[in-house]
């Protein structure tokens, strides 16, 4: 008998190649390419085999003819979750969710096809790495004891379409699609093969359908979505749950939303009774002082459409020969341009100091709207005295020492007042107009630079 032949797929691309090498030829990773067999001759493409085609053929018309229908969202009832979907699932919508084992994604995604089960659609869990008593013995202890959402414990493709099209769900869970698998391919499940021709089949059926279909994702240990980076190509959402597993708040973060903002982000708490959403989360990066202690300053931070009020810790002890500078939530390589730029331009010099740099509550923040915050917070901690109580600062600075202008600032300013702080700090090109009732109890102090912003601070002393 011959020997199949043999070929060699990329786990992080799934590019192939004919023989084994150190580095993918197409993406340039280092020791990714996994030997499989290849893929016997067939009379007619795969994707053949389980849908004819997408749509019968349309003619060619110009954008200007092309009626512009706005999309049919279904609300699930978990606010926070429609609020990183855009509304509410989108018909024929193909969603993608990872996160880390165990942070709570079949929990949301099982109180959530409760919910539009409830509400009148017709819904479908199918599930891979669970048997069906699992799945009820996890509605139970979420307080879904009669729960009516019809579950297909499979794990063959042809099986799970033939399901989709003989019951015609609106909302389809796939739980998980690492664990589906197809007749035609030979590879394992999980494989990039296989993941990536399930899920193209999964997508051509929900648009075909109209049918909502959202695939759960694995995660490798770096914390990036298994699987061909083509996955996330085909689908129209993609979301991260993000946290730590030992605290009980859980962020779920839109990276792409064809329906929607990207970046937006829900927050919720992990509860005996499931994941409950968090209506103020700013209350989760603000820690509570009795009184206003050195090296902590509130900044206002921009996830997606919402402002998130988070306080920058910092630290500034004194060092040895070789200073270490630390930071968590935010970028290291940024903090060490933030304190050269506070010495050359605020002549502020911790060059003989460890300087450590916080965003309380887990959070991570990636917009450079930080640094006036981080920068007050390093000054605060090195002089040892604390900003004056209701304090809050936001505005990017640059090398030359200028304040630049945050985005939506006027929406930063407004959340600040809404929570009750007095006195802001913040770029020129961000200061409202004067006699705005939106900004009532709110001194606001429009800096160009940052050695103006030092001497408010010291005026505020």
């Amino acid at each position: 008998m011959a020997k199949d032949k043999s070929i060699f797929t990329c786990t992080e691309c799934g590019g192939t190649s004919a023989r084994w090498m150190g580095k993918c030829p197409s993406c340039n990773a280092w020791n990714t390419l996994i030997e499989g067999s290849s893929e016997p001759a067939a009379g007619k493409n795969r994707f053949g085999s389980v849908h004819a085609s997408l749509a019968p053929t349309s003619e060619v018309l110009p954008l200007s003819q092309i009626e512009a229908a706005d999309f049919e969202r279904h609300p699930t009832g978990i606010d926070e979750l429609d609020r990183v979907l855009g509304g509410g699932m989108v018909e024929g919508g193909v969603v993608l969710i990872g996160g880390d084992p165990g942070i709570g994604k079949s929990t949301l995604l099982l109180q959530a096809v409760d919910a539009l089960q409830r509400s009148g659609m017709n819904t479908l869990y199918v599930t891979g790495e669970e048997s069906g008593a699992q799945v009820a013995m996890r509605s139970r202890r979420l307080g879904l004891p009669d729960s009516q959402v019809p579950v297909l414990p499979e794990i063959q493709l042809e099986k799970i379409l033939h399901t989709l099209q003989s019951r015609q769900p609106h909302i389809a869970i796939i739980d998980s699609i690492q664990t589906v698998y197809s007749d035609q391919l030979t590879s394992a499940p999980g494989s990039v093969a296989q993941v990536r021709e399930c899920a193209a089949h999964l997508t051509r059926t929900a648009k075909s359908t109209g049918t909502t279909i959202v695939l759960v994702g694995h995660v490798t240990k770096e914390g990036a979505l298994a699987g061909p980076r083509v996955l996330e190509h085909m689908v129209d959402t993609v979301l991260y749950f993000e946290g730590d597993t030992h605290s009980n708040f859980r962020l779920i973060r839109a990276i792409k939303n064809r329906f929607g903002a990207v970046n937006e982000i829900g927050v919720f708490a992990m509860t005996e009774k499931g994941l409950k959403g968090v209506s103020n989360p700013s209350a989760i990066f603000l820690s509570q002082h009795a009184e206003p202690v050195p090296g902590s300053c509130v900044m206002v931070t921009l996830e997606g459409t919402r402002p998130l009020l988070v306080e920058i810790q910092a630290l500034v002890d004194s060092g040895g020969p070789s200073p270490r500078r630390l930071s968590v939530g935010l970028d290291r390589d940024r903090l060490a341009m933030l304190l050269a730029v506070l010495h050359r331009h605020a002549g502020v010099a911790c060059m003989d100091q460890d300087v450590f740099v916080n965003a309380v509550g887990g959070v991570r923040i990636s917009e450079p709207a930080a640094d006036l915050a981080v920068m007050l917070a390093i000054t605060s901690s090195l002089r040892g005295k604390a900003l004056p109580k209701g304090f809050i600062a936001f505005g990017e600075v640059g090398l030359a020492g200028e304040v630049r202008p945050a985005p939506r600032g006027q929406d930063r300013l407004k959340e600040a007042a809404k929570l009750g702080f007095k006195v802001a700090v913040v770029p020129k090109a961000n200061a409202p107009k004067k006699n705005d009732k939106a900004f009532e109890g709110l001194k606001i102090y429009p800096v160009d630079r940052i050695e103006e912003a030092m001497q408010v601070v010291r005026g505020l002393d």
